[in-house]
């Protein structure tokens, strides 16, 4: 039992996510039937980025119900409110736990590549295109020009693998899904994200997701956070030299970047980070006589 107990304990992150996924994706036999759940799962919005077009999908990607609110010339207010609701909750959590794209992409990247590269010089220039791709194409061109959803249309790769590829060959699909030159350049997209996977670590997450944009703007103010407990931090820097997302933790634990995903709280030797609800509290210290300092002079 002890064994068993340390192995989940080791991997309780990667357990999560693949229960993260079912629970996205309850529906499995729906992908060999081909038919689209439509039941009141639907008008739910899910925490992560999952495609509502994919036959085993229980609710709402946030992403594309905001689209559809907007270019409908709706106030989402429902979808606004959960997004704030999980975002002052858990921050970008959702990323490291409970993503289903999230996971592919941490599976790609575990395999032997000749090089992995996660420090370049244009990286952290390119990680502000999500917040363009968010403010574009999810809110200004929805809401002002065209009226459909941009993003998910023309560039989602979690709608092309969950929805386009499943229901590109069937015959019954209500969707009409054309295999013309848009079904081929998101294909094109999906196959760019995936092999730059085994290369850097999630390229998609750090460059191109909106949803990720929206909830790291939460982070810095999010109910579960990573903590540092500034007693026993030494400032050696091994938690950033373990961060995939190059984040430096024991400076800025709180970076909209930070996908939460305990790496960094893995390797610090001192064992000063933690996740948990709000911040460490400071021991107060004691003065000569043994009563607690309280800020006033004696």
């Amino acid at each position: 039992m002890a064994k068993l107990s340390a192995w989940i304990k080791r991997h309780s992150r990667r357990l999560i996510q693949w229960l993260s996924l079912f629970l996205h994706n309850p529906f499995v036999s729906r992908l060999f039937t081909k038919q689209l759940y439509t039941g009141a799962g639907k008008y739910v919005c899910v925490p992560g980025l999952n495609c509502y077009s994919c036959p085993a999908a229980v609710g709402a990607c946030p992403i594309g119900s905001l689209q559809q609110g907007l270019y409908s010339m709706r106030v989402p207010y429902y979808v606004l409110g959960t997004l704030i609701l999980i975002g002052v909750t858990l921050g970008r959590v959702v990323c490291g736990f409970l993503c289903p794209f999230g996971l592919l992409q941490d599976l790609l990247y575990k395999i032997p590549f000749f090089k992995k590269i996660n420090r370049f010089r244009a990286d952290r220039a390119l990680r502000w295109l999500k917040y363009v791709l968010l403010a574009v194409t999810v809110i200004i061109l929805p809401l002002f020009f065209v009226s459909e959803p941009v993003f998910c249309k023309y560039i989602c790769p979690q709608g092309t693998l969950q929805g386009g590829l499943t229901l590109a060959h069937s015959a019954s699909t209500t969707l009409n899904l054309s295999l013309g030159f848009l079904f081929k350049w998101k294909v094109a997209i999906l196959g760019a994200i995936l092999l730059l996977c085994l290369l850097i670590y999630r390229p998609f997450c750090k460059y191109l997701c909106p949803l990720g944009a929206i909830y790291g703007l939460f982070n810095p103010i999010a109910a579960v956070r990573l903590r540092v407990d500034e007693e026993r931090c030494t400032k050696c820097g091994v938690c950033s030299g373990a961060c995939k997302l190059c984040v430096e933790p024991y400076k800025k634990p709180n970076d909209p970047e930070c996908i939460r995903c305990g790496d960094c709280i893995r390797s610090c030797p001192h064992r000063a980070l933690s996740l948990g609800l709000g911040n460490i509290k400071k021991k107060k210290e004691e003065n000569k006589d043994g009563e607690k300092e309280n800020g006033v002079c004696a």
